[in-house]
């Protein structure tokens, strides 16, 4: 595993079934922990939660997971992320888990992050996500939420995007790097760390994301594959999705609150008045696709 573009952008090793790892040291951030592990069938990966809660979504495959929380048999429904919904787990601090592939291969990916608050296990099920069409014309995305704002978690926020060919996402650009309330005590902008984990529907597909701030201090283009994930530790992070190629990322915060308020960047916020319709291509999945 090889970090580049000023370290914002995080390549696969295949070599090992943990094929990508960030940590707070890797990243320069506080916070974020991720893992994407991948298994044949028969292997395991076990792990101890200690001081943190740790987030679990299957990009593909299925897996028991037994844990010291509660036992999870042949769970995950989809081939790969572009074939259905997600299942995802939740599973608190102070946790044992083991987590066996009983399909051929298994794909997942795990964030943690410290906490000193104490939540019930939960699986979240293809039925239990909550789908949400955003945007509108090129900019039209599919977000799946699995650990949204309000989930009964200290820190963690956990969705996934689809972004359809030649469409942008997270767009107008927006950022969460600053802790800010408004006049009435209500917080319009948590300080979040933010993972995008790629996947894309074809090998030789890409994506590009920006990230910027205002000033420019950061100001980065980046070239994004499958299986290669990009760090937004601030700035404003954009995305858009070659023509061809359905882009797809998971997406992993952690930061002041257990929240997704963002803050747009004022020069693009215009472009909202002038979508007229839904792009025609979405939802790129849903749970028929999960039978």
């Amino acid at each position: 595993m090889t970090t580049t573009a000023s370290n914002f952008l995080v390549k696969p090793d295949f070599s090992h079934p943990l094929y990508i790892t960030i940590t707070p040291e890797s990243a320069r951030w506080e916070h974020l922990h991720f893992a994407a592990i991948k298994l044949k069938k028969g292997q395991s990966w076990s792990f101890d939660t200690t001081e943190f809660e740790l987030a679990l979504t299957i990009l593909g495959g299925k897996c028991d997971v037994t844990s010291s929380a509660a036992k999870w048999e042949s769970i995950g429904s989809r081939e790969d992320v572009f074939h259905g919904m997600p299942t995802a787990l939740y599973l608190p601090r102070k946790t044992t888990l083991t987590v066996k592939a009983v399909s051929e291969s298994l794909d997942f990916a795990c964030g943690w992050a410290k906490t000193d608050k104490d939540f019930p296990a939960v699986l979240v099920s293809p039925e239990d996500v909550t789908v949400e069409l955003r945007g509108g014309d090129n900019a039209s995305r599919q977000i799946n939420k699995m650990l949204p704002a309000g989930f009964p978690c200290d820190r963690l926020v956990v969705v996934e995007v689809y972004t359809p060919s030649g469409n942008w996402s997270s767009y107008p650009p927006h950022k969460h790097d600053e802790r800010k309330f408004d006049d009435q005590g209500n917080l319009v902008e948590a300080d979040l760390e933010e993972i995008y984990f790629y996947k894309i529907d074809k090998p030789e597909g890409y994506a590009y994301q920006r990230i910027y701030t205002d000033d420019r201090r950061l100001n980065e283009l980046i070239l994004v594959s499958d299986s290669e994930a990009v760090l937004s530790p601030e700035g404003y992070h954009p995305v858009v999705a070659a023509p061809g190629y359905n882009v797809y990322y998971l997406n992993i915060l952690a930061g002041s609150d257990q929240s997704l308020a963002s803050s747009d960047d004022p020069a693009y916020t215009w472009v909202k008045e002038t979508w007229k319709e839904m792009d025609k291509r979405l939802p790129l999945v849903s749970i028929k696709m999960n039978k």
